[in-house]
């Protein structure tokens, strides 16, 4: 695959390389989605999870244009990270967790499902690393 980018921005050429190894990943392995369900009375939920290698999790989540979300991961792998992807998108992330280390907060732009991507750097998935994380999901109404 080969990309050409006119304007020689290094955060642009950065994030094209990850999106492009992000795709390649998805493309060789099945992404494993999971629904979220808040518990009634509650505005988030805490997920532990595993991945190891090249697995992939989509965690999606429904919530609406102007609410609020929060999302934080921790884990002790250093090349495990989380992408959010808003509605209708299935490679471009409006967040990525590899620049921004694990903590998104941020008005949503639309309603319908968003994905929480949460995935390891090709360096470590080649190596078929195991990553424990706790990610910490939060909407908000946004007022």
């Amino acid at each position: 695959m080969t990309a050409y980018l006119t304007n020689s921005n290094p955060l642009k050429l950065l994030l094209c390389g990850l999106s492009m190894m992000l795709s390649a990943a998805a493309a060789a392995d099945d992404i494993r989605t999971e629904r979220v369900q808040f518990q009634k009375g509650t505005n988030g939920a805490v997920i532990e999870g595993s991945i190891k290698g090249y697995e992939v999790v989509d965690y999606v989540l429904n919530a609406k244009e102007g609410q609020q979300m929060n999302v934080s991961m921790a884990t002790k792998n250093t090349a495990t990270y989380f992408n959010i992807l808003a509605p209708g998108e299935n490679d471009a992330a409006m967040f990525n967790g590899s620049v921004s280390e694990n903590q998104y907060e941020g008005k949503l732009p639309a309603s319908g499902d968003y994905k929480v991507r949460v995935y390891m750097m090709r360096s470590a998935a080649r190596r078929n690393e195991v990553a424990d994380y706790r990610l910490e999901m939060m909407i908000n109404s946004g007022k």
